[in-house]
């Protein structure tokens, strides 16, 4: 029996330089080309599903842009489904059907966190300060009405990060697979409680049965801690460095209403903007534990 396939076990690099070879072989060049024009979103054609699909499989995210507008939020759920994305993370902050309204929101506590402002969020993946048995493997981001002026995302595929900083210094894997490489502080209620403990955990991690890559990263420099070692900081140093740069494999787009984004929570940030009088930018968020469906790493890749 041949081993498993394992392209990212940094003390290895054969199945590593194999893998990296058919990754990059006909990659997207420039947003448009991650874009699938569709119908009707919650009943995708064979042909738009198999569009969106392969572009998924290659670069771990798609964009769709769809004829439906207006706030439905049965848009999302039924998209995900239609890809295998099922199990949803019902997040504090969340509505009750556990999709989340991102909009500019000035009560109670989402006035004090920066998704439900028109600030700027920097790079990262959704649920970083989630358990480790928790993590999120898919993002769905679906478009009511885009901003005035703003609201810009920049999308990098998490596999290319990777693959950046393995090859600029292996070494720099290594540290950020450290259990306790990056800890994200205990989150206090209003009487003073802990509503969230801290969580430790690694940026990359592989999963045990699926050989899949997930990373958990926030480019915060407040609400975070990284484990102090002259690597570590290296390594973060690099990773800045890289998400700040013309990197070809950063793509940079507004959504517009009826578009959206189908991802493995691959990496992605938000530019701050300005509001219309009349209406207010609103995207609805779908968080889910389940990766897209048909985008595994052996289930693509071959030696």
């Amino acid at each position: 029996m041949l081993p498993v396939f394992a392209p990212f076990n940094i003390d290895s690099d054969k199945d590593y330089l194999i893998w990296r070879e058919q990754k990059l072989a006909g990659y997207p060049e420039k947003l448009e080309d991650l874009v699938v024009e569709i119908n009707n979103p919650k009943r995708l054609s064979s042909a738009e599903h198999l569009a969106m699909h392969e572009l998924c499989a290659k670069t771990n995210m798609v964009i769709y842009a769809g004829q439906l507008t207006g706030a439905d939020k049965e848009i999302p759920i039924i998209m995900g489904e239609q890809f295998g994305l099922l199990r949803l993370n019902n997040n504090w902050l969340a509505d009750e059907d556990a999709v989340t309204s991102l909009t500019v929101n000035n009560e109670g506590d989402h006035a004090q966190y920066i998704p439900y402002t028109n600030r700027p969020i920097k790079w990262h993946t959704d649920g970083y300060y989630n358990s480790a048995n928790q993590q999120i493997w898919g993002l769905l981001l679906h478009c009511v009405q885009s901003a005035q002026e703003g609201g810009e995302n920049q999308l990098l595929d998490h596999e290319i990060a990777y693959i950046y900083l393995r090859d600029e210094n292996p070494d720099y894997i290594r540290v950020f697979m450290e259990a306790d490489v990056m800890t994200i502080p205990e989150r206090m209620d209003a009487n003073g409680g802990v509503a969230r403990t801290a969580e430790a955990g690694p940026v990359f991690s592989i999963h045990p049965e699926t050989g899949n890559l997930h990373m958990r990263y926030t480019a915060r420099s407040r609400s975070i801690v990284w484990k102090d070692t002259p690597l570590v900081k290296q390594a973060v140093s690099y990773l800045v460095e890289l998400l700040g740069s013309d990197l070809p494999y950063i793509f940079k787009g507004i959504l517009q209403p009826g578009m959206g984004l189908v991802s493995n929570n691959v990496l992605h940030d938000r530019s701050g903007f300005n509001d219309k009088d009349a209406s207010q930018r609103l995207l609805y968020r779908a968080r889910y534990f389940d990766r897209i469906f048909g985008t595994g790493v052996r289930e693509l890749y071959r030696r």
